[in-house]
């Protein structure tokens, strides 16, 4: 039998980079590819793009904002996801708060402050233990550089302008894995546990030393649970 196809979506401001461990570990059981996600300012025209360029049938996997557009996928095309993974993410769409933010966001990096916005951000991306770790921290500024301040725009537009998924949960019925870092401090447990109870036959796992990107901070961790998801589920 043929591998399946997974399709990865990162998070904003992030690209393939946030999946390196799971592309290099996972391709003996999956032909494994990375969303685009820069492109367009709304998830419908997002989602649109992702399943343009998808094979017929797919495994789904989105971290945040990946995983705000994989409930889009699946309102347009919940046929073609054989399986789905959600990892830092939430069905729920933004508060008034939580929009003034991100609005406050976009303004400072058109100013040309989009380097001091992911900055200050860093520290509820990732546990405080990895926050620390250089290599890593590099690798998040890198892909915000990559990025970029106008696909930053666009992304954080997408995001603000999101509905509320939770009502779609219940009529998800392929296999789906919900995870998410101990220390989450974006979207927590409860969020996920939120998710999982409302999903039919959802398993939820939260990953232990870890914040908001726990492909990068647990890669071995998340690669095993994403292998086991693929293969078993």
């Amino acid at each position: 039998m043929s591998k399946p196809t997974l399709i990865l979506l990162p998070g904003m401001p992030l690209d393939a980079a946030l999946w390196t461990h799971q592309t290099d570990h996972l391709a003996e059981v999956a032909e494994v590819r990375v969303g685009e996600l820069t492109a367009h300012d709304s998830m419908v025209d997002l989602a649109q793009a992702v399943l343009a360029a998808a094979p017929g049938r797919f495994a789904l996997a989105g971290l945040s904002m990946g995983g705000y557009l994989a409930f889009e996928i699946l309102r347009q095309a919940p046929e073609r996801v054989m399986k789905l993974a959600l990892l830092d993410t939430s069905a729920r769409a933004d508060m008034p708060e939580q929009i003034a933010n991100r609005r406050q966001a976009v303004e400072l990096a058109r100013q040309g402050k989009y380097r001091q916005v992911i900055v200050g951000n860093l520290p509820r991306l990732l546990h405080p233990r990895h926050a620390e770790e250089r290599t890593l921290v590099d690798s998040v500024y890198a892909q915000a550089e990559r990025i970029g301040i106008d696909a930053y725009v666009r992304q954080q537009t997408a995001i603000m302008n999101r509905p509320d998924s939770r009502p779609g949960l219940s009529a998800i019925r392929c296999p789906t894995l919900v995870l998410c870092g101990r220390q989450d401090a974006i979207t927590p447990p409860e969020v996920h546990v939120e998710m999982a109870d409302a999903i039919p036959g959802a398993r939820f796992v939260p990953v232990e030393d870890a914040g908001h990107l726990t492909p990068m901070e647990r890669p071995q961790a998340v690669t095993a649970l994403l292998r086991e998801w693929l293969v078993y589920a």
